[in-house]
């Protein structure tokens, strides 16, 4: 196991927080108003329990993808997000890496996506971001809280592998 160099855990984003809450707050409401007004039988019941299913399930995933972790050891970046999208590259694979922004324009969204411009993102919010270009494959783009300093940490290691 190589030596961690940089290690940063970055939460998902105040308006996804805030839509979960707000959906969990409509799905409890609802629910305790058709609880109250005796109407738990037939199409009500299921609907309440289709209701309470929806609402687990969309806890799991926002559990899920509350934030990812990035990873720069002495020659491994590494980010995770969530338990199943992962992605690894070796530093001396990486042809580039700048600071860039998330933006709703590009990514239509924030989780695991797609770019307009054929990247692949990773993002817990829109801003801050990195976008590392491999020398093979597509862009890769993560949130990041210091998009400059990993960065650089990932120029200096691949500098000092060259020098």
């Amino acid at each position: 196991m190589e030596h961690v160099v940089y290690s940063e855990w970055v939460p998902m984003g105040a308006l996804v927080k805030g839509l979960m809450v707000m959906f969990s707050a409509i799905t409890v409401f609802v629910s305790c108003i058709l609880l109250l007004e005796g109407r738990t039988s037939g199409e009500d019941a299921f609907g309440l329990l289709f209701g309470w299913g929806v609402l687990a399930f969309v806890l799991f995933l926002f559990w899920n993808y509350r934030g990812l972790r990035i990873q720069i050891s002495g020659s491994r970046l590494f980010v995770k997000y969530g338990l199943f999208n992962q992605k690894s590259f070796l530093l001396k694979d990486i042809a580039s890496c700048k600071k860039t922004t998330a933006h709703f324009g590009k990514y239509l969204g924030i989780g695991v996506r797609y770019g307009l411009d054929g990247s692949i993102a990773y993002t817990t919010s829109f801003g801050n971001a990195v976008e590392v270009t491999p020398k093979r494959g597509r862009k890769f783009v993560f949130s990041s809280k210091r998009p400059s300093q990993v960065c650089g940490i990932i120029e200096e290691i691949m500098s000092s592998e060259v020098g």
